[in-house]
């Protein structure tokens, strides 16, 4: 019903319009005179609905119903299609989009996890590919395998942990690649300035170097020297004082005679930077004592000090270390080490080594070890994994 006030002659010519009362013109009235009278109902419209008659108003209209769509399942920005068929790929894919945004919602991430989401990812989406035919889908199923290694990197090396395959972790001293590449840089640099001959030589002049690579300033006790199995360490101090390559503010005696307590400062004029000019090491200052800690474990592992190991056993320990892949085989990909590069970093003659490799195995750093007369072959033992540098695969 709709009320509405008009004249007479507009209450005429509305079709179907029904007059509920007429209004009477009002006339001349005197304060003396009482109002008249309005019989009850009369200038008010009439309704046939009860709550209008109460005095309620009318009754509220009825809103149009809502359509309300299904809520369309997605994964990566991409709607999944209701009529996807297998229905298994189907069911994949949405439960796939609901761990991805239950991940977004994590406080902490799981780089594991995120690696084995992607991996599923890029399963679901080649299947989607391949029955579907949409070349984008299999695009995206590359990048997530791409972002899967990526995760799964990084999780390696926020665990300190490389995996080979199925196998274990392993976890490292060095965790990180870009460690194992400081470390190598460090034996190079060696090999090609050391100042004077010899395994020996060679060895002192890396630990020292390994000690003040930062600045070219560090600090030295007895006891690193003397735990370096040389035969004569004073001695070997001696020269290379007496070439200018190493500084002290004593005597041999002195530095061997000092204790952690009353350290022996230590200088390598090369290694000190020059002004203007960035010394040979790209590392920092953190990064320093990690690779001299690293090296020390190496050369004083308790079953080469327990077989007095000599200095060119410990320093062919030290470079194997920096020379294997994952799993521990020596060499790149384990395919072996080329005798001209080993014989570069450990100064001995090619028929040496052949002794050396029996210490080493005679210890438990090597076995299933083959040498010819190019190459070193073998696998570095389960004990001494942790001590290792992995090569870049």
């Amino acid at each position: 019903w709709k009320a509405m006030e008009c004249c007479s002659r507009c209450a005429a010519a509305t079709p179907g319009a029904k007059t509920a009362a007429t209004s009477q013109a009002p006339g001349p009235q005197t304060g003396d005179e009482p109002p008249t009278p309005v019989a009850p109902g009369a200038g008010t419209p009439q309704f046939s609905n009860p709550q209008a008659a109460a005095g309620t108003g009318l009754p509220a209209p009825r809103s149009a119903p809502v359509r309300r769509r299904p809520p369309q399942a997605k994964i990566a920005q991409r709607v999944i299609p209701h009529d996807l068929r297998p229905v298994a790929l189907r069911d994949d894919l949405v439960e796939l989009g609901d761990l991805f945004r239950a991940y977004q919602q994590r406080t902490e991430p799981d780089l594991k996890l995120l690696a084995d989401l992607h991996k599923r990812k890029a399963q679901a989406f080649t299947t989607w590919a391949d029955v579907s035919g949409i070349t984008s889908l299999r695009l995206e199923a590359r990048r997530a395998e791409q972002a899967a290694t990526a995760a799964r990197f990084q999780h390696q090396q926020r665990t300190g942990g490389i995996v080979d395959g199925d196998g274990p972790a392993v976890s490292r001293l060095l965790t990180a690649p870009t460690q194992g590449d400081h470390a190598r840089s460090v034996l190079a640099y060696v090999a090609n300035h050391s100042p004077l001959p010899g395994s020996e030589a060679r060895l002192l002049t890396l630990m020292l170097t390994l000690r003040t690579a930062h600045k070219g300033t560090g600090n030295l006790v007895g006891q690193d020297l003397n735990a370096l199995g040389l035969t004569d360490p004073e001695g070997l101090v001696e020269q290379l004082t007496g070439c200018g390559w190493l500084t002290l503010p004593g005597t041999a005696g002195d530095l061997l005679a000092s204790r952690p307590e009353n350290p022996t400062p230590i200088t390598i004029p090369s290694l000190v930077p020059r002004d203007g000019e960035a010394g040979p090491f790209t590392f920092g200052k953190k990064m320093r004592p990690k690779l001299s800690g690293w090296a020390q474990k190496v050369i004083s592992d308790k079953k080469l000090r327990k077989a007095k190991a000599t200095a060119d056993t410990r320093l062919l320990a030290l470079t194997l270390a920096t020379q294997t892949d994952a799993a521990g085989r020596l060499g790149p990909g384990g395919q072996g080490i080329a005798l001209h590069a080993l014989t570069a970093w450990v100064p001995i003659e090619s028929g040496e080594l052949q002794h050396l490799v029996d210490h080493l195995t005679t210890a438990d750093w090597l076995a299933e070890t083959a040498l010819t007369d190019t190459q070193l072959t073998g696998q570095l033992t389960e004990r001494v994994l942790p001590l290792t540098c992995p090569l870049p695969a």
